[in-house]
């Protein structure tokens, strides 16, 4: 990899359905990833399947030699702050099969979504209950090989728990700053909470925002996605690098952004493959135009 590649590798989610390796990383070179996001269980669902080891290791052994980070995103009904007793019991056994899936398949973390305050309940109440089942599941990991637990704000839908990146902190207080702990930012959802990245240095402010809420090194992967809303809207609907209301300007900014060193794209656009390998083509361009 060149020095711009290893400062920002540029990818996307690929499907992992006919096998982890034997579909995952072809779609990969075909769209030209250069760090891949995958799914280890039906992303709608509860179910914890086991996984291949013969297409694990396939999967560990090439992304290694290729330098290509790779990173599990759990599935979406994962809800830490439900009031139902039961999400709140079958999240912690969706994100440990996750956790441990990605270690199974050498992932740098794991993405899961902050969730939401459900029932009426206050979000203080709905935190505490996240560091009680979220604390133990963060203290198992404690493997080198361990991925970390990368939280996703989400855009800010009814009773979010975190949304604009200010709101990391109190979810960080709640889990002790945990070392295995990390962020994951997804430019969408942080633009439809309300972080104005396309606002004049507004990519710079909001990069700021989170180094000041969770210290240096705790952004370890970027969601490269532009929004079809706009700022603010509360809307988690993604569109295509420069076709949004955030443009492409704000995604050369974030490259540009000293917490940004090291830190993957990956994109979860619309398009299908065409639109995905155009998309990171188009970031590849800007990260590499001086």
């Amino acid at each position: 990899m060149t020095n711009r590649e290893q400062r920002n590798p540029i990818g996307g989610h690929v499907p992992v359905a006919g096998g982890l390796a034997a579909n995952g990383l072809s779609h990969s070179e075909r769209i030209g990833a250069e760090a891949v996001q995958v799914f280890v269980a039906n992303p709608r669902g509860w179910a914890t399947p086991p996984g291949n080891p013969a297409q694990d290791e396939e999967f560990r052994t090439c992304c290694a030699a290729r330098g290509i980070p790779a990173f599990v995103h759990a599935p979406y009904l994962i809800n830490f702050g439900s009031h139902t007793e039961a999400t709140a019991a079958r999240s912690v056994v969706s994100l440990r099969h996750s956790l441990r899936r990605g270690r199974a398949i050498g992932a740098e973390g794991v993405v899961v979504h902050t969730g939401s305050a459900t029932g009426g309940r206050e979000r203080a109440v709905a935190l505490a209950q996240a560091r009680e089942l979220m604390l133990p599941l963060l203290d198992e990991l404690t493997h080198d090989d361990d991925p970390q637990l990368l939280l996703e704000p989400t855009a800010g839908q009814g009773s979010s728990l975190c949304s604009l990146v200010g709101e990391l902190g109190p979810y960080f207080e709640a889990l002790d700053r945990h070392p295995k702990l990390g962020v994951c930012l997804d430019t969408c959802h942080a633009f439809a909470a309300g972080n104005d990245l396309a606002a004049p240095g507004g990519a710079k402010q909001t990069l700021d925002d989170l180094v000041g809420t969770v210290g240096p090194g705790r952004l370890r992967l970027i969601h490269a996605n532009d929004s079809k809303d706009v700022c603010g809207a509360a809307k988690d609907r993604h569109e295509n690098i420069g076709a949004g209301h955030i443009g492409a300007e704000p995604f050369a900014d974030l490259m540009g952004h000293p917490a940004t060193e090291g830190v993957p794209l990956v994109i979860e656009t619309p398009g299908g493959e065409a639109g995905h390998a155009a998309d990171i083509a188009r970031l590849k361009d800007l990260r590499n135009t001086p």
